[in-house]
């Protein structure tokens, strides 16, 4: 059942790189909105994963630099923008993490809304390489040739690049004379939407977070986007009943009106496991 608010309204996906794929169907079946994208539409000025172009911003504040040139260039009031960064996993040691932000911003109403997914699930990784066999060995790994690769003479060279490689031939191919010339070469992944299914599916789930909060109105005024806005630790161990970090209480805003209200023990208990206590277990 879609949310009534949107329906029927255009939206521009501000990409270049067919996330529209991932958001657009998100969009459509459970908001109703009608999405659409510009052939123009450059993101590779805000950065790339390949270090031709820094970003400058946070993902955040990047996302949300594409959504307001998407409305301008577009000629809308409705936009949705994302942005990825890779790295390791900040909660999960030893494994690499693919965090997506989703800003979504109605002109109109002067409202921003924002999802985050943070993901375990990615091929992200990088190597340098003195052989064809090193080099299709990491191609395995990397889950080649479903996911594309890269290929460079060093990992900051930004010439003799070739982006996309999604098939053996050309891998070898590429592979073989940046090897005659320099002796070794750089592969990583391809983290472009488009050149990576694994994190199209992250988007996905991001945008179905996004679409969520969307559906979530406010009480008061009716404005879409209310939920958690402030996030108190405290929930007291079981054991010793000290506070943990553990969140407590949520309060919920609206993000026109000063409508609040405030939920405790969100999660549905009232006290801590011991295990995550710092008095008990430190």
């Amino acid at each position: 059942m879609t949310n009534q608010f949107y329906h029927g309204k255009r939206a521009l996906i501000a990409t270049m790189h067919d996330k529209q794929q991932a958001i657009g169907p998100v969009l459509q079946d459970e908001l109703g909105i009608k999405v659409f994208t510009l052939d123009d539409f450059d993101t590779d000025r805000w950065g790339t994963f390949s270090s031709e172009v820094e970003r400058k911003s946070d993902p955040l504040a990047t996302a949300r630099q594409k959504c307001l040139h998407g409305l301008e260039q577009g000629s809308v009031d409705l936009a949705v923008a994302s942005e990825g960064s890779f790295g390791p996993h900040p909660f999960i040691p030893f494994i690499a993490a693919d965090e997506e932000i989703l800003v979504f911003i109605d002109r109109k109403n002067d409202i921003e809304i924002v999802a985050k997914e943070l993901s375990p699930k990615t091929n992200y990784s990088e190597a340098t390489v003195t052989s064809i066999d090193d080099l299709l060995a990491f191609a395995e790994t990397a889950l080649f040739p479903s996911h594309a690769l890269i290929l460079r003479p060093s990992p900051d060279s930004p010439e003799n690049m070739t982006k996309g490689i999604h098939d053996k031939e050309t891998l070898i191919k590429t592979a073989s004379q940046l090897l005659s010339e320099y002796q070794q070469l750089h592969v990583q992944t391809d983290m472009r939407a488009h050149m990576n299914p694994t994190r199209m599916q992250v988007i996905t789930r991001a945008a179905q977070k996004l679409v969520q909060r969307i559906k979530s109105v406010c009480p008061a005024c009716g404005i879409p986007g209310f939920g958690p806005t402030e996030f108190h630790k405290g929930l007291p161990c079981a054991q010793c009943h000290f506070p943990t970090k553990s969140v407590q209480r949520i309060i919920n805003s609206c993000l026109k009106c000063s409508y609040h209200d405030s939920v405790e023990f969100p999660n549905g208990k009232r006290h801590e496991d011991p295990m995550y206590c710092d008095n008990c277990n430190p």
